[in-house]
């Protein structure tokens, strides 16, 4: 049986419509029981920050939660040494909402207020991911239909029915971090950062390989 093979490639470019906050938590304890305690109770308080903003408490959600042995180096004798110095844990959690400056500033605010100080990245995000990978991959399909039409009337030939369509899902990251402009701190508001975020559009690509029986 004769056939042709076409790869098809399809583009999207995404308006991202949601804010994500990732926050990490993290600290050293002498005992091992401790640092689970102090990541359970960091992890509450954020919630609870949270809350007054109007989140839900299940809106906050743990991506990573580890313990560690914690060293420290040291010098004895002109040695460079190590030593146990308790249990590090560090606990990562997102949060997600529909984009919203007035509401971004406000959180952010509270954050540098809060005494958990946690380390935190701001990016954009698409609400419904699924959705727009549906929409790559029925672009990609397309788009080797139409390749392949093409390649069959140059050589003369008839397209028939489709064989195999073969698709290794590629990870896109529905993910952009904008550069974040505030105002000086004089002339933020007492409650929240006045801030100007316009995140960049996501540029997203995947492919399908297509083959066809050719009469």
């Amino acid at each position: 049986m004769r056939s042709i093979k076409v790869i098809g490639k399809g583009r999207l470019r995404l308006r991202p419509d949601a804010a994500r906050i990732t926050l990490t938590l993290g600290g050293v304890c002498p005992e091992y029981g401790e640092a689970l305690r102090r990541g359970a109770e960091e992890a509450g308080a954020l919630s609870e920050l949270l809350a007054r903003f109007g989140f839900a408490k299940t809106d906050l959600k743990t991506l990573a939660f580890n313990v560690e042995s914690e060293y420290e180096g040291y010098s004895e004798d002109g040695v460079y040494r190590q030593r146990f110095a308790g249990y590090r844990f560090s606990r990562v959690l997102k949060v997600e909402f529909p984009s919203d400056n007035a509401l971004l500033g406000s959180v952010l605010f509270a954050l540098s207020e809060s005494p958990l100080k946690p380390e935190l990245r701001l990016s954009y995000t698409v609400s419904d991911p699924e959705k727009a990978k549906n929409t790559l991959l029925a672009g990609a399909v397309k788009d080797a239909g139409e390749k392949a039409r093409v390649l069959a009337e140059a050589a003369e030939v008839r397209l028939g029915e489709i064989q195999t369509i073969d698709y290794a899902w590629n990870e896109n990251d529905f993910e952009v971090r904008p550069e974040m402009s505030m105002l000086a701190a004089g002339a933020a508001p007492k409650a929240a950062f006045d801030l100007d975020v316009t995140p960049e559009d996501i540029d997203v690509s995947d492919e399908v390989t297509v083959v066809w029986e050719i009469l």
